[in-house]
This record gives C-alpha cells, sequence and structure tokens, in this order.
C-alpha cells in the first residue's frame, strides 16, 4: 500500500484542528498518557506511560503512515497548534477490504468541549471521501461510557461485544463494537 499524505487542506473546524504529531509534541503525548482515565482505557501496559514511550509512538506512526496503515493526528487548538488538546487517529486501514478504525484520547485539561466528538466527524469524512472506504470501526472497554457517548454522537451503531478481544493489562479486555457506513455520516 503506498503512503498515506497528512490530508490537504488539513482537517479542522472551529473547535479543533488535527495536525501531525512532531517530537515537540513529546510531553504533551506523555503527560496525556499519564492520566488516570488513559491509563485505565486506552494504555494497554500495566507499567505507567513514559517520555520514551511517547518518542516512539511518535516514531512508529510516521512510519505507519508511510506503509498506508495508519494516520496518527494530534488535535490542537485551531489558532495554536502548539497547544495539543489530544489525539486520534483512523488506523487498521484495509483499502482491499474497504474499512478501517478510529480511535481518540482527549487531556483532561480540554474534556467536556465535544472535541473528540468532533475530531472523530473529521477523520471519518476524511477516511470516507479520501481513503474511500465503506466502514468505519470504533472499539473501546465496555465501561468506557464517554467513548461510547462519542461513537453515538457520531452516529455509529453499537453492533455487540467480542469478547476477550485484546491483551490488556496482563490479561485480556472485552471490547465494544460499533461501525458507521458511508452514508450515515451525520
Amino acid at each position: 500500500m503506498a503512503a498515506l499524505a497528512f490530508p490537504d487542506p488539513p482537517l479542522a473546524d472551529e473547535v479543533v484542528a488535527l495536525r501531525a504529531w512532531t517530537m515537540r509534541d513529546v510531553p504533551a503525548v506523555a503527560s496525556g498518557f499519564a492520566d488516570p482515565a488513559a491509563q485505565r482505557f486506552s494504555w494497554h501496559h500495566s507499567r505507567p506511560y513514559t517520555e520514551a514511550d511517547a518518542r516512539n509512538f511518535i516514531a512508529s506512526q510516521e512510519a505507519a503512515r508511510r506503509r498506508g496503515e495508519d494516520m496518527q493526528l494530534a488535535f490542537v487548538e485551531p489558532k495554536d497548534d502548539e497547544a495539543v488538546l489530544g489525539g486520534g487517529s483512523v488506523y487498521g486501514i484495509d483499502l482491499q477490504q474497504g474499512r478501517a478504525a478510529v480511535g481518540y484520547w482527549v487531556a483532561p485539561a480540554a474534556r467536556g468541549r465535544g472535541l473528540a466528538t468532533r475530531a472523530t466527524l473529521l477523520m471519518a469524512r476524511w477516511a470516507f471521501d479520501v481513503l474511500g472506504v465503506a466502514r468505519l470501526e470504533l472499539t473501546c472497554g465496555p465501561d468506557n461510557e464517554a467513548s461510547q457517548r462519542v461513537a453515538e454522537r457520531c452516529g455509529f451503531t453499537r453492533e455487540g461485544v467480542l469478547r476477550s478481544h485484546m491483551p490488556f493489562k496482563g490479561g485480556r479486555r472485552d471490547t465494544v463494537m460499533f461501525s458507521l457506513l458511508a452514508d450515515e455520516l451525520r
């Protein structure tokens, strides 16, 4: 698969802009994943998230973009792209099957502003219009009610629970599966 080009024009609305990650974002990523909610729902290891993890994430996501597998983006203020509010991705891209997945996290200080919903809608429109996928998936832990509300606000349909779906913190975790089809995007 060919490398994915960053969205041009960049994905943005009046509340959030999405841009490429850079190494200057390491402290913001490390801080975001040190948050108890990120540790509970997103960080699959039992050990704490470190700045080394953040550096590895930023380096590895560029390789995945070049392979055409993932598009990882920082959420920033529209008028201040230095202030990282969170991050998201269109990942698991399989153009032959016409599907991909979307995920996100929001820094504690930026929660409650609708950023995850707005950014997810921007990423979904890009996945449908630019990548041409027919199906977009969103997964989260069964106890991650905030992510489930984001999925519902974006128009995703809850399909069910994938039992013992993934390794998580030394065990396995169930996953709630949501999907959105191209003609369902709000």
